[in-house]
């Protein structure tokens, strides 16, 4: 950076992301019954000052008049200050300590507590500009320098213009004081910092706005913590995400934009544009032509377990990551599978459709208790295993399958076979995910080989099932019930109109895919599918994606973090590594693992490299997408 370009930042609500003074009340003020009054009374005065209302010499008097603040006071205002820094300026402390010389606060606040904050970033007081409390003999405030230049209006401006830098001075601020500096003509840029208050009325007067220090560091192509300013990365939540994601990715810096209550096709393709995070409810669709119009997406969230909707194949081959949630919701599948087991085993759906009909009949020969029942679970996963001990507890004999070796959990009995395990229950449910192999892998013959007379529960994957081999054995009583909840087609983006041959049927339970569609289902959603989403961003880790191979990575440490996105195809990953000894790079660590159709290579490097590298390492053939991370 150069010598002759100056930095002064304002520091309430700027580099620290509270107001001093407001602190300070808070501290003082404490188990007094008027606190709030006060409190809020300072703050309206704040405003008055910041908006320009009142003079700022009448805004610092009256809010010290309506404090008695010792000296001790203020020790403990540096310990809580100290503790709430502004998150980007706090991640870049290395660039404050290396250019320490071109750094200036000039603050309205006081140095008696500024300085002692700042130093701690290599800010020496001579750097620091502002007020001074006036002290008498026992420690006590009894006012402040009114001969300083910060107790007065303008006195930003007139600070700046007598340190007389050379050089250009560029302002960062959340006030119009801050502004003034630009105004009266001395400062050359101003940047409106909205990281902790966004003050309209500055918005249109910034040079730039600034949602993070990394962003002003980045447009002035200046050393950074991060390699892209994380205000840039754009979220997109359509509706029917729960509004904790969205906390939850502002939370880490990210902008974001809530989609509108109905959007078209048409409408989502504007949207979707320069988006870098795309979340959707688990009925949304997103197709190969959709991804299209997304040019700088890097990943989707989908908002429930299922994946049905999107177009997991194109999104990979466009270097898109999928995360799903897929145990979030399984308390509220399993909730919904038993609630459907009692229902089949009282006729429910039967004797609700005589009723209905003006039928009343209370024939107890087709109703029976669970207790004591055999259940059948295909499918020893999260939900598979969730569901064994539940029904367990409700008193019933747990039998499981799994392609994969699973531990039986609780008194659950392992079958080898999927015939053998048919055979043997009264109750059968399907725990299966979408996978290719596991299309209609339930069909003619394993109906057959259930007991006359069972149940069949399938809420867990809709291509598993062939439908037709389930209505026939429905119609003829062989199955004597069946409580479904997916489908092998379903209306897109959750509306529409469903056609189904079980419809007919007066002993079937149907449900429109409302599996893990509970309040509670959608929280847990929304506090883990962020912070995977986030994970993938800051370290390149994508365990648990849906789409991708999985790696669950360490965290990056004194190293440059290159992120490779292939076709999978021979040879790529000795390119890689050519390229990287051809620049005479050393490589630290690295790790590869791939799919069928996409390879995703993590180099760790020391941090000296050439731009060169990383345009020839675009440049591989089959290159779908690469970054680095720093």
């Amino acid at each position: 950076m150069s010598q002759q370009k100056n930095i002064i930042i304002d520091f309430d609500s700027t580099f620290a992301s509270v107001e001093a003074l407001e602190e300070i009340a808070d501290i003082v003020l404490k188990g007094r019954k008027d606190k709030s009054k006060i409190l809020n009374e300072i703050k309206s005065i704040t405003n008055l000052g910041v908006d320009g209302t009142i003079t700022f010499n009448e805004s610092l008097s009256r809010r010290m008049n309506l404090l008695t603040v010792h000296r001790d006071d203020l020790e403990k205002l540096v310990r809580r200050l100290k503790r709430k820094i502004s998150t980007s300026f706090s991640r870049n402390k290395a660039f404050f300590k290396k250019y320490q010389g071109n750094i200036y606060i000039i603050s309205n606040g006081f140095k008696d507590f500024i300085d002692p904050v700042v130093a701690d970033y290599g800010i020496d007081s001579e750097h620091v500009l502002a007020n001074t409390f006036v002290f008498d003999k026992k420690g006590w405030i009894t006012g402040f320098d009114e001969k300083n230049l910060l107790a007065h209006s303008k006195g930003k401006s007139r600070t700046l213009k007598a340190l007389n830098l050379p050089g250009e001075s560029y302002v960062i601020g959340d006030s119009y004081t801050d502004y003034e500096m630009k105004e009266a003509g001395i400062a050359h840029k101003f940047y409106a910092f909205t990281e902790n208050v966004l003050r309209e009325n500055i918005l249109e007067k910034a040079d730039h706005i600034t949602p993070s220090f990394d962003e002003f560091l980045y447009v002035n192509d200046m050393p950074s913590a991060l390699s892209y300013p994380k205000n840039r990365i754009k979220v997109l939540l359509l509706n029917g995400v729960d509004e904790r994601a969205k906390d939850a990715f502002r939370g880490e810096g990210y902008g974001v934009v809530m989609g509108p209550k109905k959007t078209s096709k048409s409408g989502l393709k504007k949207l979707i544009k320069d988006i870098s995070i795309l979340g959707v409810p688990a009925h949304q669709s997103v197709t190969a032509e959709l991804l299209d119009q997304a040019n700088r997406l890097m990943a989707i969230g989908i908002f429930g377990g299922s994946t049905n909707h999107v177009d997991l194949v194109a999104a990979a081959n466009r270097g898109v990551i999928v995360f799903n949630a897929p145990y979030a919701n399984t308390r509220s599948l399993v909730e919904l599978v038993i609630g459907n087991i009692i229902m089949l085993s009282r006729n429910v759906p039967y004797l609700s459709s005589q009723l209905k009909a003006g039928k009343w009949e209370t024939s107890k020969k087709t109703s029976y208790e669970i207790r004591g029942k055999k259940l059948g679970i295909i499918g020893y996963g999260n939900s598979g295993t969730q569901l064994s001990v539940l029904a367990e507890s409700l008193g019933m004999d747990v039998y499981y399958y799994d392609v994969f070796e699973k531990q039986a959990i609780g008194n659950a009995t392992k079958c080898n076979a999927l015939r053998d395990l048919l055979r043997r229950v009264d109750i059968v449910s399907v725990h299966v995910d979408n996978r290719p192999e596991n299309k209609n892998f339930f069909g003619k013959r394993e109906f057959k080989a259930m007991r006359d007379g069972s149940i069949f529960i399938n809420l867990s994957s809709g291509q598993a099932v062939d439908i037709d081999a389930l209505y026939k054995n429905l119609k003829s009583k062989k199955i004597v019930g069946a409580g479904i909840d997916v489908f092998p087609s379903e209306p897109t983006n959750g509306h529409g109109s469903f056609t189904s041959r079980l419809i007919e049927l007066d002993n079937v339970l149907l449900t429109p895919h409302i599996g893990g569609q509970t309040v509670e289902a959608q929280q847990n959603t929304a506090a883990v599918l962020p912070e995977q989403i986030i994970d993938y961003v800051n370290t390149g880790s994508t365990f648990n994606g849906a789409n991708f191979p999985s790696l669950q990575l360490p965290i990056l440490k004194n190293a440059h973090r290159l992120i490779h996105i292939h076709q999978n195809q021979p040879g790529i990953l000795a390119r890689i590594n050519s390229i990287l000894a051809e620049h005479g790079i050393n490589i630290i660590g690295q790790y590869l693992q791939t799919t069928e159709t996409i390879g995703y290579v993590i180099t760790d490097i020391n941090k000296k490299y050439s731009q060169e590298v990383l345009k020839d390492l675009k440049d591989i053939p089959a290159t779908i997408k690469f970054r680095v991370l720093y």
